[in-house]
């Protein structure tokens, strides 16, 4: 099933996990772009071009015709849809034990909204699919403090138009935002591992924060009386802050300074990996690949990996090195799809949830 915000149509998830002994299997179905737009042709060269759907106040410029993200290649409920099917398999303590990605014909059997798992959950009635989330979802932000992840746990921002002219509306994030985005970033390392093996692919990359970065936001922590105890590192500081206070809040907005510099990086092909390959907001190498339907690159580097795990060639076209390329945004999202606190547009309603740059759960990375 899909967990998306609510009337959103260009669903590039669905999730089921499920007990496996004492750890967990997680199938995650990614839309797949590759299996409706032909190698060569004008949507291509047109989706290259623009790069990644485009999100305004007022509308958005999508990256592929809506009849596509919205129709043939989205995963609507009920419907049979061509996907790209991560089977990944995490132990007790939220490592991955085994990752694999292999073409496949799924159907979702519902559209869920964040708001509503979430009172769900508290309800005590959340849907088989998808009971183990939180399990998992903790499991791996954990996981993701010990490698040294920064999880800047900020609200939405969304520019509303109504009668007396434009006004900011807050959205709050709920906890299965976070867990749901936890599962695209555990998609995201094992795509980046299976490149990483096979010598060829797309990654992901975000610099360390600089240290004068990390001792004015010490000092902005001070300011505000926010304990940050000597020791403790960033993601763990930021990780007990109370964002519902606005001392908090302040510091996890200053704190969008740490995560600066993200770019592209490929190798293979003649062009090498790079010793600085990894993402620090996610504390290992990372790549895109579960927005397809939103961002380009997301396409090209789960092709690599279709190809590497059916140990198949890598398609012609896939393996020409680039330079490597860096966008200079802010900061990202941690959790498949745009950047933490900047406006973000719903998914749906103009439609589309944001997904250039971020970590959504994709609602990243």
């Amino acid at each position: 099933m899909t967990i998306d915000p609510p009337g959103s149509k260009d669903l590039d998830q669905a999730v089921h996990i499920a007990a496996d002994g004492d750890g967990y299997l997680v199938h995650y179905a990614i839309a797949d772009v590759g299996a409706l737009v032909a190698p060569g042709g004008a949507l291509e060269a047109e989706t290259r071009r623009r790069g990644q759907t485009m999100y305004l106040p007022d509308g958005s410029v999508p990256l592929h015709p809506r009849s596509l993200s919205e129709g043939v290649g989205s995963l609507l409920p009920g419907q049979d849809r061509a996907a790209a099917l991560w089977e990944i398999r995490i132990d007790a303590a939220g490592e991955v034990a085994s990752a694999t990605v292999a073409r496949a014909l799924v159907r979702s059997r519902a559209q869920l909204d964040y708001a509503g798992v979430q009172a769900d959950f508290d309800a005590g009635r959340v849907h088989p699919s998808i009971a183990l989330l939180a399990e998992v979802g903790k499991l791996r932000q954990a996981w993701g403090r010990v490698h040294g992840a920064v999880d800047l746990r900020l609200p939405a921002q969304e520019a509303v138009q109504g009668p007396d002219g434009w006004t900011l509306r807050i959205e709050p994030r709920t906890d299965f935002d976070a867990y749901n985005a936890q599962i695209s970033l555990l998609t995201g390392v094992c795509a980046a591992t299976i490149m990483i093996d096979a010598g060829i692919g797309l990654l992901r990359t975000l610099p360390a924060a600089p240290a004068d970065a990390v001792a004015d936001l010490r000092r902005t922590a001070a300011a505000l009386g926010a304990d940050w105890p000597q020791g403790v590192g960033v993601g763990d500081f930021l990780a007990g802050l109370d964002v519902e206070t606005p001392q908090g809040l302040a510091v996890m907005s200053d704190a969008t300074r740490l995560l600066r510099g993200s770019g592209y990086t490929a190798f293979g092909a003649g062009a090498a990996l790079p010793d600085d390959h990894a993402h620090a907001g996610v504390g290992a190498p990372y790549a895109h690949v579960t927005a397809p339907l939103r961002r380009t690159a997301d396409r090209y580097a789960t092709e690599v990996c279709l190809a590497a795990c059916a140990g198949t060639p890598i398609p012609v076209g896939l393996g020409r090195p680039h330079r490597r390329r860096r966008d200079h945004a802010a900061h990202e999202r941690h959790g498949e799809q745009g950047g933490p606190g900047v406006h973000r547009p719903h998914r749906g309603r103009d439609p589309g949830r944001p997904g250039g740059g971020g970590l959504r759960g994709d609602r990243g990375a």
